[in-house]
């Protein structure tokens, strides 16, 4: 079964790629075109400085991309082109090569999704986002975008800072693209050394900061700090958009859709609402991880992913409603972000988790809705979702039976049978078929201890409990019986 789940996702995953490979069009990043006067255009001849080498450290970002609108030569429409591109490449493998223009040729189309019927304008709401790029192979880029009006007289065109990384901490990046903002506003110029100074810097460990020196025109020297969450497992979300816009039953409902693989459409007016809300989504899955397709904003030229049969969470301008809503598909979880409301659902959501373990995850989320901190309400958010996975697969550990060559087998059959309750045995059989949970117990197979995470930590302070309630009954048991005596 797990095979012929994997198979037709790489059919569906295939589709996607055959749209994208026949829809987007072949962009170069050119010569940047904003002008900045002749110490830019010297800065841009530079050659790439080469990347010091980090102990167990990540560099910050690959590109920095500036994507604005041209008009197209023919009709009055706007085709997102990328303007600026920082660092340039030289000297790469065919391969390589290749590899960098179909991720450049992508990237103008997430960062103006909404199509390329624009008009000049005199006020534009600023707007932060993110999309994710998946390859053939499973892998992510994340792209980190600051859509805005720029500086300037009369009306104008939007145009996106874009920078692509493999680190997923939307708060750090939306910080950064703050300075990068700030530079533009006086010259392409002054963003290099910027940018340059942060890819040469390692990426911080969870709870630690990175500080960086950088020189402003009229302003001197700046000294930037960039601190890393320490609770690692949620720094690349943000959960108030998504309570602002649902209920705890409906994110209950959401979740409990995620969690058997079936398809779920997000729709929105704004992009920042949107890949929030879909990045809370895949984030309350938390220790598994959401292995198809996943495209939390999807430009009007891939609206046909919506019709794929394989599982999908995506996310959708409103603008787009009518024809989502006349797509054909099936089995699919349609959620109205704007007006709190499921416009399609397949009518199970609220069965499919064990009763009990669902009014549990109700009524802690019920507690301390007063927080105020963006850390305290995500923890305040995951926390619950998290303790339902320590109660349903917790021990999985204890179940994986090792060889003398250390390489493990998980007892599947085993595994959910040593489950007393029996609303929760049925959702575990159903769980353990799905592909967050194979994909995780294949890790958990490959390595001889569990991961010392967060997941692992609140796995051990379960079990500790249990043991202390088990003791505190025994001495209660031998109590009665004395007073009996």
């Amino acid at each position: 079964m797990a095979q012929r789940h994997r198979k037709m996702e790489r059919q569906g995953v295939g589709r996607v790629l055959r749209i994208l490979r026949n829809q987007l069009p072949r962009l170069r990043a050119g010569p940047h075109q904003d002008n900045p006067g002749e110490g830019a255009k010297e800065l841009e001849r530079t050659q790439e400085h080469a990347l010091p080498s980090f102990a167990g450290g990540q560099h910050f970002f690959e590109y920095l991309v500036v994507v604005s609108l041209k008009k197209k030569r023919s009709g009055d429409d706007y085709e997102p082109t990328i303007t600026y591109q920082f660092p340039k490449r030289e000297n790469l493998l065919r391969g390589q090569q290749e590899e960098e223009e179909r991720l450049l040729s992508a990237i103008p189309l997430f960062c103006f999704p909404d199509g390329n019927e624009w008009a000049p304008l005199t006020e534009y709401p600023r707007e932060t986002f993110s999309f994710v790029l998946t390859n053939v192979d499973g892998s992510r880029k994340i792209g980190y975008c600051r859509r805005l009006l720029p500086a300037g007289p009369g009306p104008r065109l939007p145009k996106v800072y874009c920078i692509i990384s493999c680190i997923g901490c939307f708060g750090l990046f939306s910080k950064i693209l703050d300075e990068v903002e700030k530079r533009h506003q006086i010259s392409m110029a002054v963003i290099y050394p910027f940018m340059q100074g942060l890819r040469e810097a390692a990426f911080p460990a969870p709870g630690k900061t990175v500080t960086l020196k950088s020189f402003i025109p009229d302003s001197g020297t700046e000294f930037i700090s960039l601190t890393r969450p320490l609770d690692s497992h949620l720094e690349h979300v943000d959960f108030s958009s998504l309570l602002h816009c649902l209920s705890f039953e409906q994110i209950i409902q959401i979740f409990a859709s995620a969690v058997l693989e079936r398809k779920i459409i997000f729709l929105a007016e704004g992009l920042s609402t949107l890949s929030q809300c879909i990045h809370a989504a895949a984030a309350l899955l938390y220790p598994f991880s959401w292995a198809h397709t996943y495209i939390p904003v999807v430009p009007e030229r891939l609206l046909d992913t919506v019709c794929c049969p394989t599982p999908f969470m995506v996310g959708v301008q409103m603008r787009f409603r009518q024809e989502v809503m006349d797509s054909p598909m099936e089995e699919v979880l349609l959620v109205n972000l704007c007006e709190g409301t499921f416009l399609l659902s397949v009518g199970d959501e609220k069965d499919i988790l064990p009763p009990k373990l669902q009014d549990d995850i109700l009524n802690s989320l019920g507690r301390g809705i007063e927080l105020k901190t963006p850390e305290e309400i995500n923890e305040h958010v995951s926390g619950p979702f998290v303790q339902f996975f320590v109660k349903t697969v917790g021990h999985y550990a204890s179940y994986i039976k090792r060889e003398s060559n250390g390489q493990g087998y998980f007892q599947e059959r085993s595994f959910y049978k040593a489950l007393a309750s029996k609303t929760n045995r049925r959702f575990v059989k159903k769980f353990v078929k799905t592909q967050l949970f194979s994909l995780f117990i294949q890790e958990a197979e490959k390595s001889k201890n569990p991961p010392a995470g967060y997941f692992q930590k609140k796995i051990l302070e379960y079990e500790e409990q249990k043991k202390q309630k088990k003791t505190r009954e025994k001495t209660d048991t031998r109590t009665v019986v004395n007073r009996r005596d």
